[in-house]
């Protein structure tokens, strides 16, 4: 419990099973998933991807191409990034999505394409 598990490598994951805990993961093709009640899994990598199956948990991804997944009850927050500019992949938008059952399906990984949640 109160516990934190971080990765920056590629191809990388970052498990936390305690409650009020975090899994994060910055490595691309990566992985960070939480089990604990009231924690967090979040990805800033490329392709990669955050799974949350605590109550109240919260699962984020910031990455190009990246996906995220919940129990029912959990929140995932997408990105959508446009292309590469030679810089940067562009935020073009952020949305967060309450894992209702109905819409957005528990434990099924969503990404953000067009501004809206689609399951990956």
């Amino acid at each position: 419990d109160y516990s934190a598990a971080t990765n920056t490598g590629d191809y990388s994951a970052a498990t936390n099973t305690g409650d009020y805990s975090a899994a994060t993961n910055t490595g691309d093709y990566s992985a960070a998933t939480n089990t604990g009640d009231q924690s967090a899994a979040t990805n800033t990598g490329d392709y990669s991807a955050a799974k949350v199956s605590g109550k109240e948990s919260i699962a984020i991804v910031t990455g190009k191409g990246s996906k995220a997944a919940g129990a029912l009850g959990d929140w995932i927050v997408l990105t959508e990034r446009g292309e590469w500019n030679g810089y940067t992949y562009p935020i073009k938008e952020v949305k967060a999505f309450k894992v209702d059952g109905e819409k957005i399906k528990a434990d099924t990984f969503y990404k953000l394409v067009d501004g809206e949640a689609v399951e990956a």
